[in-house]
């Protein structure tokens, strides 16, 4: 395994990701911002930010097995909310726990979280992009 996840003393503990994250394999994987949408293109649950969230996390690790690669090897996560506010916690943490039972996994590699005004169409919510490190 390329990336070995930290949580170092002195730093807050969270359950949904590691403040820090090793990584040793020699090929960068670098995963575009993964929207709602499904396999037709079309978006999986509009106006539900948690059905997004977790659809995002699927689409990552779609794109992630299509390279070898799975969440175990990926070193970091950026995530963009619409309009976000301390109150989407709930739902945001809904679709990441959602993600992990469907994908038998929990992603908790170092992330970002980050509010946006908008995203590349109204109906989405959510975009999450990966960094990953394999091989």
């Amino acid at each position: 395994m390329a990336i070995t996840l930290v949580n170092p003393k002195g730093l807050p503990e969270t359950d949904v990701y590691r403040q820090v994250s090793i990584a040793t394999g020699s090929k960068l994987v670098f995963v575009a911002g993964q929207v709602a949408w499904g396999p037709d293109g079309v978006t999986i649950g509009k106006d539900d930010l948690a059905a997004q969230v977790e659809q995002c996390y699927v689409n990552i690790a779609t794109a992630l097995a299509a390279v070898g690669a799975s969440f175990d090897d990926v070193a970091k996560l950026t995530v963009y909310v619409v309009d976000w506010t301390p109150d989407k916690m709930p739902l945001l943490l809904e679709g990441i726990t959602r993600a992990a039972a469907a994908l038998g996994s929990a992603p908790v590699p170092p992330a970002s979280l980050l509010g946006v005004a908008a995203l590349d169409v109204p109906e989405h919510l959510v975009e999450i992009e990966a960094t990953a490190v394999i091989g």
